[in-house]
């Protein structure tokens, strides 16, 4: 007999169905045995009665999370017993048999959507397969899924590829330290690890993929906080012939269309714009939250866009010899008006960059800008931040030889998926819609890493500790 989902049993009222899930919770009434049993779509009630001797017999030997098989008709709840505030919440199944698949081990904690007490964050994320089981986890991992299978739903309807860019990569300076990968061909030589894959879809748009898009991995090693990790995922998208508004249209459309079709509420349409200096001035900050104390109690979502940041700050690392670093990104082209000065090498403090971010709840939800994609203008923001000419063609000469090709205006934008959910769910912390987050000291979920690997290994790769 053919499996059915527990979401779609409610359709099913007198059939005899097939359920496999895990036991929830059990409950022995004596004469009779209740469980709450879970799959994927949800939880339903199962009752075993003694008219079925061989069922409530082996009923009694379950536990919490055991994994099972169920055979049972699907009959209406009393209308006392109706529960309104769950999908099934109208009926129950009459078990007919049971088929004990997978006994379970008593669980480090308890499998509650909310536990009766702190549970230490290092131990849940070393079960975290069994944290994932816990109703709102599992329920903010099919948020994420379904942000992400409407945001790709509008891109690929309005004529974007999907391109996948490499992992291992060069190092170069994007704004945090890089991961490096030691490579065994190439001893004393090292991959990097992509903190975005902004070069690459630059070069994509040159290669003529006017629209590109990715659900790309970044990874950075920048100091971890409650809503920042060594790495996310972020939808990266890269469009040619478009000016600033373009890019932000698009963008505000899809992220428009994709939570209103998840049930969400946009406090205003289109999203307001604040300069980085209004912004400033008005907030203190260039992350804000627009809603009222009643609109954070209900799923409004307050998006804004800021536009118009200085390129350029100062910088107290002395090996640059320039004392100034880029703000958000140095492919940014500046504004119209500012071109001269950066070409002329002057009035740095003032060069404003068409980079815009978009803000939602108090969280910077996406950042990007206009790229440039001119040779001179991307060598003169090095020159800028102090690189000699050998410097600049080590770090970006694969750029500006590319450049010289017929490289079309572009720009795009990269939108943390973490960021979002975070938004669309309500959670304060990164690791609570991620499946495997790290912990807040930076080691891995499950399995244990960083780790020590061996001295074959270290062999093979040309590396020597020092103790």
């Amino acid at each position: 007999m053919l499996r059915t989902w527990i979401a779609d049993s409610v359709h099913k009222v007198g059939e005899q169905i097939t359920l496999q899930g895990w036991v929830h919770t059990r409950r022995n009434m004596g004469k009779l045995i209740f469980i709450d049993l879970r799959d994927q779509t949800g939880v339903c009630q199962v009752v075993f009665l003694p008219n079925h001797v061989e069922a409530l017999t082996k009923a009694a030997e379950l536990g919490n999370e055991f994994v099972v098989e169920i055979v049972g008709q699907v009959n209406t709840r009393p209308a006392k017993q109706v529960k309104a505030d769950v999908i099934t919440g109208t009926i129950e199944i009459e078990a007919f048999q049971l088929n004990i698949i997978s006994p379970a081990a008593t669980p480090p904690f308890e499998i509650e959507d909310e536990f009766k007490e702190e549970v230490n964050e290092e131990l849940r994320l070393q079960y975290r397969y069994l944290d994932l089981r816990r109703t709102r986890l599992h329920r903010n991992l099919i948020v994420r899924s379904e942000f992400v299978r409407h945001c790709r739903d509008f891109l690929y309807g309005n004529n974007f590829v999907e391109i996948e860019t490499p992992l291992l990569t060069k190092s170069t300076p994007e704004g945090s330290r890089d991961f490096i990968v030691p490579s065994r061909h190439y001893p004393g030589s090292f991959y990097a690890l992509p903190q975005s894959p902004q070069q690459y879809k630059q070069l994509l748009v040159g290669a003529g993929f006017e629209r590109y898009f990715q659900l790309a991995r970044a990874l950075r090693d920048e100091d971890l906080r409650a809503d920042r990790g060594y790495e996310h995922t972020q939808i990266d998208l890269e469009m040619a012939f478009v000016q600033q508004a373009d890019v932000m249209a698009t963008v505000e459309q899809m992220m428009i269309q994709t939570v209103e079709a998840m049930g969400y509420t946009v406090k205003q349409k289109p999203f307001p714009r604040f300069t980085y200096a209004e912004a400033m001035a008005q907030f203190g900050a260039d992350k804000f939250d627009l809603r009222t104390p009643e609109e954070k109690q209900s799923k409004v979502l307050a998006y804004a866009w800021v536009t118009d940041f200085p390129f350029f700050e100062t910088t107290d690392d002395a090996s640059t010899g320039s004392g100034w670093t880029f703000t958000h990104n140095p492919f940014s082209m500046p504004k119209a008006e500012h071109v001269d000065w950066l070409l002329q090498g002057k009035n740095i403090e003032q060069i404003i960059t068409q980079q815009y971010d978009l803000v939602c709840n108090g969280y910077e939800s996406g950042g990007g800008s206009i790229r440039a994609h001119q040779p001179e203008i991307l060598r003169a923001t090095y020159q800028v931040m102090g690189y000699s000419a050998a410097e600049i063609e080590a770090s970006i000469g694969h750029m500006l030889e590319a450049f010289r090709f017929g490289f079309p205006p572009h720009g795009g934008i990269a939108l943390g998926v973490e960021r979002n959910i975070m938004n669309l769910t309500g959670e304060s912390y990164l690791r609570e819609v991620q499946a495997f987050p790290m912990t807040s000291q930076g080691r891995t979920a499950v399995m244990s890493a960083p780790a020590p690997i061996t001295a074959a290994q270290l062999h093979e790769l040309n590396i020597t500790i020092q103790q």
